[in-house]
Parts: C-alpha cells; structure tokens; sequence
C-alpha cells in the first residue's frame, strides 16, 4: 500500500505534494536567470517544464526522494521548491536542494522552509545526514546554508563542467545528532 504524501504546515508556510495546476509557476522559477544560473536545472518551455514534474512524481515513486511545493499557508501563493534527493537509505542520507521565485527572496521562506524538510528527513525518512553541493561562486546560497546551521566541510576543486568550464562545489551538511529535537505536526 502506498503512503500518503506527507503535508507540512506552519502559520506562514505549506509545503504540500506537486500538482498538474503548479506547472506554471515551476517554468516561471526554472526558466527566470537569477534562479538557474547556480540551479542544474533550466527550461525553455511549460512543455519541456513537464520533465521537473516528472522528476518530482519519480523521487517519490523510486523512494530515491521527496519535493515539496513550497507554498503560503492558505496556499494561495506558490514561492518555490524543497526537498530531498539522492537518498541513499545504505548510507542514511540525503541530498537537500530549494529555490524560490525571486520575488519572494529575502522575506524567510527558505529560512522557514528548510529546517521542516530536514526534520522531516531526519525523523520520518530516518536519515543521519543530509548534504547541500554548492557552486563555490553562489555566495547567496553559501549564506542560506550557513544560517541554516550547515556546516561547511569543504570544497571539491573543478569537479564538474558547467558551459564548458570546470566548476568548483562546497560541501555543506547537517547531522542528524548535531541537531535539537524539534517536532513536526505533519
């Protein structure tokens, strides 16, 4: 049997399963410039945009992950996304990655948004640890993990090519004992 797809909520916050009627709002964060210029991610088209939701719907269904939309509490507004990916269950961990409509930057959503999928990781997928891969040249993301209590553990020099350059990707992680307890209603 299939378990439900957990629904996360705050006072400010819902991060709830992907639907059919969010795939304009995904094109709309994964075709805008500032979003995928550090994101591996990028679409041209709400035809081509079908592949994220595909990947979103596969995660779950191959157990190698979870993405949630990231939404106002009423969901009325769609910010962007969370989640987790390339779990590794062997290994107990997971990689997390977000974005955000730039629009909605700066007003602490991910801030909000991301301690709620590590919880999630941490107590209801069970992992020990989850792991953040960042361009070195992103210093906004390199902020966000930081404030978000991710240590750095260091940098992995010109290990991948982007547009035919070698890039460089910090290392940033949480582990699950390096954190307080805190409870999600789900």
């Amino acid at each position: 049997m299939k378990k439900e797809f957990p629904t996360i909520k705050t006072e400010k916050l819902l991060l709830r399963q992907f639907a059919d009627s969010d795939l304009e709002n995904v094109f709309k964060g994964l075709s805008h410039p500032e979003v995928i210029k550090y994101y591996g991610v990028s679409f041209q088209t709400l035809e081509a945009t079908k592949e994220q939701m595909s990947f979103f719907a596969d995660l779950e269904k191959n157990d190698t992950g979870i993405w949630f939309a990231i939404c106002s509490a009423d969901n009325g507004t769609f910010y962007g996304a969370g989640g987790l990916n390339n779990l590794s269950k062997e290994h107990k961990k997971a990689e997390i990655g977000f974005w955000l409509i730039p629009s909605f930057w700066g007003h602490g959503i991910i801030k909000e948004a991301i301690p709620l999928i590590c919880n999630y990781g941490f107590y209801d997928l069970e992992l020990n640890r989850i792991e953040g891969f960042v361009e070195s040249e992103n210093e906004n993301c390199k902020s966000v993990m930081a404030k978000l209590d991710f240590q750095n553990e260091g940098t992995m020099k010109d290990c991948e090519i982007k547009n035919g350059k070698f890039i460089s990707l910090d290392i940033y992680a949480k582990v699950k004992g390096n954190i307080g307890n805190v409870s999600v209603d789900l």
